[in-house]
């Protein structure tokens, strides 16, 4: 669907003494990308990120190289030919304050419609299905301005899809969000690259969501981009080159990254259940959050250390207990665990 090959991207510059020469900011662009995709663009601040989906939606020209569409130049489609294959939403929100979630979602029909721009049955039902797929229909009588920024989000993404494009450009679509509905939006972007049959090419900030809910991942590095599965480019290690630091480590098991912690202290940790019990899941997620907690503070899980942590289950509640020296502590929270340890640690 979009294929590009040996592309250079950048803008004009606006120096008084080379007015107009183009400022590359990355070169050697070689990638390909299909229906029913969703693919993350993933890079540090300033490396490119928004000037590559610009250029793709063809709202600023490459320096040089090709951008095919449907094996086409992009350059032989005429402006109202693209607006029916290529939408693109910004990272601005909407300030629309005259109109509501449904007027600005049938923006988007404006490439299909007369010059007049009035809508037909066809057109509507279109629009109806664009709030049902961003789960947005309970919005559609609301002003614009009324709504909140991850609502505004999928309100553009919803007039992006009314717009019923093959391909959806999306700039930091869950940037300024929280948490909530950075994973709520990351998972609609997914769902209707798969039901609705589209592209969708989204940049992002956070890896742990473009693990979660890309197909696939550009990788953008200094002197290159580096395509392949959130999968395959955990296992060949790639994520490690986002950052030259050599104290941030990236996990190839949680998929995140994490400073290199000094060991200060040690501790034995017994998981203490009836022997040949069926696996305990609760259990496992108390351990798991455990040595968590514990590698947090700067211990180090060994076997033989001086000082244990137990965790058991007493009637119906799974508690914690330290062990020094014979003296034995009991404690409800992990809160309370770490409070103690640190106390032992003095």
């Amino acid at each position: 669907m979009i294929s590009l090959q040996n592309l250079k991207i950048g803008y004009s510059s606006s120096h008084r003494f080379k007015q107009n020469e183009p400022m590359a900011v990355f070169s050697d662009i070689n990638l390909d990308a299909n229906s029913r995709q969703s693919i993350a663009l993933i890079g540090q601040n300033g490396i490119g990120k928004s000037t590559l989906l610009r250029t793709i939606a063809n709202l600023q020209n490459a320096i040089s190289g090709k951008i095919l569409i449907n094996n086409k130049l992009i350059t032989d489609y005429k402006q109202h030919e693209l607006a029916k294959i290529i939408s693109y939403v910004s990272t601005n929100n909407a300030n629309l304050p005259n109109l509501t979630v449904s007027e600005l979602i049938s923006l988007g029909r404006f490439p299909h419609t007369n010059w007049i721009g009035n809508l037909k049955d066809a057109d509507r039902q279109i629009i109806s299905k664009s709030l049902e797929v961003t789960e947005i229909k309970h919005l559609k009588n609301k002003s614009v301005n009324q709504i909140s920024d991850g609502e505004k989000q999928r309100v553009m993404i919803a007039r992006a899809l009314a717009q019923n494009t093959d391909i959806i450009i999306l700039d930091e679509p869950t940037a300024f969000l929280d948490l909530a509905n950075k994973h709520h939006l990351s998972y609609i972007i997914n769902k209707l690259s798969k039901e609705e049959n589209k592209l969708v090419i989204f940049s992002t900030h956070d890896l742990n969501i473009a693990i979660k809910y890309a197909d696939t991942i550009w990788l953008m590095l200094p002197d290159k981009i580096i395509s392949g599965s959130p999968e395959d480019l955990i296992i060949d290690k790639k994520f490690s080159l986002i950052f030259k630091n050599k104290n941030i480590k990236f996990d190839d098991f949680n998929a995140d990254f994490n400073f290199d912690k000094k060991i200060i202290h040690q501790v034995q940790l017994i998981i203490d259940e009836p022997k040949n019990s069926p696996p305990n899941k609760e259990m496992e997620l108390y351990q798991y959050w455990t040595i968590k907690a514990l590698e947090r503070i700067g211990y180090e899980i060994k076997q033989n250390a001086k000082i244990s942590v137990i965790i058991k289950q007493e009637e119906n509640q799974i508690v914690w207990q330290t062990n020094q020296n014979n003296k034995i502590k009991t404690h409800k929270t992990i809160t309370e665990l770490l409070e103690n340890l640190f106390i032992i640690s003095l």
